[in-house]
């Protein structure tokens, strides 16, 4: 099955992305160290592409992010180098070679309405907590937004330059591990709804936010009679392993408070959808111009063989 042309509705540039590892194995695994190395690729990518990020969270085996980017070609270019990176630095940490990720990116539109992005930012601070690893958001031990967008304080991450250390190899230079590493921060701000709102206020929001989601993890392990794994048994798991159940289920093109809401957005992709097709339609039988919609990726042309030089 082919993947979703990639959509961002007019009136919010807001979407939910998650990443999964293959086979759900533990590649991302916040060993000591990796935590830096996600919020260092991460806030290089934000100089190179300047999305705004407004959540993430980093598990064992998958990542989300809350994004705005500008248009999807500007997503394609943060998702695309975050990707790359993350591949390189967990297969040279934990000895891995081929795919890192089981298929590219997944990007979901957020509507507008404050509801649904409030319900996407709750939900990105139950990682951890949700999948029973950890009893509150801010024990977990890698990447996570839960205590720099609660607090106040800055995600600081490392960025390793290996074309500089590769250079400096080849010259028969010696260096140190971190010589030719350098410090982001990452820079995170508040949801498209809380924009006007002063930032200690999106503090109490956020941290309010993070005590339901320790009081519910609570409740629910005193009704079934659980404790979440701990921080040790996470560290303890080995990369390459996978969990023994994985739970599947349908995206949905768009997370909305509404149904009209929900309704106008694929009345929309459906009007993007058949202008793409037609388009492609046209540039398969060779015409010019095709007319593809705004903000999609058109196709490569038909290939045509060159004409025969005289003589």
């Amino acid at each position: 099955m082919g993947h979703p042309l990639r959509y961002l509705p007019p009136e919010s540039n807001l979407v939910e992305v998650t990443i999964r590892t293959v086979q759900g194995r533990f590649l991302l695994k916040p060993t000591p160290g990796f935590r830096e190395i996600v919020i260092g690729i991460l806030a290089r990518a934000q100089t190179l592409y300047p999305v705004e990020i407004h959540a993430l969270a980093c598990l064992s085996n998958h990542m989300h992010l809350l994004l705005s980017p500008e248009d999807s070609l500007q997503l394609a270019g943060f998702m695309r180098h975050v990707n790359t990176n993350l591949s390189k630095e967990a297969g040279r940490l934990h000895n891995w070679s081929g795919p890192m990720f089981q298929r590219r990116y997944r990007s979901i539109s957020i509507s507008g309405e404050e509801a649904a992005q409030i319900d996407r930012l709750r939900y990105i601070l139950r990682q951890g907590c949700k999948e029973n690893l950890v009893a509150r958001p801010t024990d977990w031990p890698g990447a996570h937004c839960a205590k720099a967008l609660s607090e106040g304080k800055p995600l600081s991450g490392i960025w390793f330059n290996r074309t500089a250390e590769y250079n400096a190899r080849r010259q028969g230079q010696r260096f140190k591990p971190k010589e030719f590493a350098d410090h982001y921060t990452l820079n995170l701000v508040p949801l498209p709804c809380w924009r006007d709102l002063a930032p200690e206020v999106v503090q109490t929001y956020v941290a309010e936010m993070v005590q339901e989601v320790e009081r519910e993890t609570q409740e629910r392990h005193s009704q079934e009679g659980t404790r979440p794994l701990g921080r040790r048994a996470i560290l303890r798991a080995h990369p390459h392993s996978s969990p023994e159940r994985s739970k599947k289920s349908p995206a949905p093109r768009i997370h909305a408070y509404s149904q009209e809401v929900r309704r106008a957005f694929d009345r929309a992709y459906a009007a993007f959808v058949a202008s793409f097709r037609e388009a492609a339609a046209k540039l398969r039988a060779g015409e010019h111009p095709c007319g593809f919609p705004e903000g999609s990726f058109p196709p490569a042309g038909p290939f045509t063989a060159p004409e025969p030089v005289p003589g």
